[in-house]
């Protein structure tokens, strides 16, 4: 029995050595296989991060885009702020000037009222003048007051005469 002892003995170690490199080797598998799934989890990682980056410079083109559009938006507005008190004050110029002139037709038309009456009244006067005259040296009336009106003449119509070549036509 003692010879086959160290031989089972070595026999023992050797097979617990095989042993240990046989888990060494399978721990060694499994590290390798969460290796590679933490390789492909990286992968898809920076991947994700490469399309994020990707959309991330995208969005800030269109904010920079839209920042770009609302500007030139707010300067439009502005300018057609600008644009529309310039018309309204245009517009109030111009009912001023127009309300103006109008008031001088007013007061152009009262004026020439007033000469009218003015000379309706001294036509009367003189025609009364003239008939204190009359009567004061027995002459017969030049008219009674009763006013004969002449016809008005009616314009005569003009035919429109076609027009020929080279004339030119102002209507």
């Amino acid at each position: 029995m003692a010879p086959s002892a160290p031989r089972t003995r070595a026999a023992a170690a050797l097979r617990m050595k095989q042993i240990a490199l046989d888990n060494q080797d399978r721990t060694i598998r499994r590290l390798r296989a969460q290796l590679a799934t933490e390789r492909r989890g990286l992968a898809a990682t920076k991947k994700e991060l490469k399309e994020t980056q990707v959309a991330l410079e995208a969005s800030h083109k269109v904010i920079a885009g839209l920042t770009e559009i609302g500007l030139s938006m707010s300067k439009k507005v502005e300018r057609m702020k600008v644009k529309k008190q310039q018309v309204k004050a245009n517009h109030v110029e111009c009912h001023q000037k127009f309300q103006a002139r109008i008031h001088e037709a007013e007061d152009s038309m009262q004026a020439q009222h007033l000469i009218i009456e003015a000379l309706v009244d001294e036509k009367d006067s003189l025609l009364q003048t003239i008939h204190d005259l009359q009567e004061a040296n027995n002459a017969p009336a030049p008219f009674d007051g009763d006013w004969e009106e002449e016809p008005e003449e009616e314009p005569e119509e003009i035919e429109d005469i076609p027009l020929g070549e080279g004339e030119i036509d102002n209507e």
